[in-house]
């Protein structure tokens, strides 16, 4: 291969890697628009969060939620309790002796459906 073979070839060279690098920049520019809509964490060039401003309307929302958060967690404590109050009433002897009186007190029938 002469000199002269090796110049006529630079142009394709140069272009070929001027084409790779703008299809690099191309798929890195794609790559993080596809994480920014689907809601993914961004990060830096060496792995570090990029944490994007957040607006007043997200910040709202936040504390809304939040609240919702406590007062649901509230209720689920107290259901928690009702629960515990309602087995151990169940699980009481008391509870089981009345319905035995109960049991008791119902008319008896016979096989035939008539009154003992």
């Amino acid at each position: 291969m002469s000199l002269a073979d090796i110049i006529t070839l630079a142009p394709w060279v140069v272009g070929g890697g001027l084409a790779l690098g703008a299809g690099g920049i191309l798929a890195s520019v794609h790559n993080t628009r596809l994480k920014i809509k689907h809601g993914y964490p961004l990060e830096g060039m060496w792995g570090q969060s990029l944490k994007p401003g957040v607006g007043n309307e997200a910040v709202e929302r936040i504390k809304l939620l939040s609240q919702e958060n406590a007062a649901l967690r509230a209720e689920l404590g107290s259901m928690k309790d009702r629960l515990g109050n309602v087995e151990r009433i169940v699980t009481d002897g008391g509870y089981h002796l009345t319905s035995q009186i109960e049991a008791l007190r119902e008319p008896k029938h016979d096989k035939k459906g008539e009154l003992q």
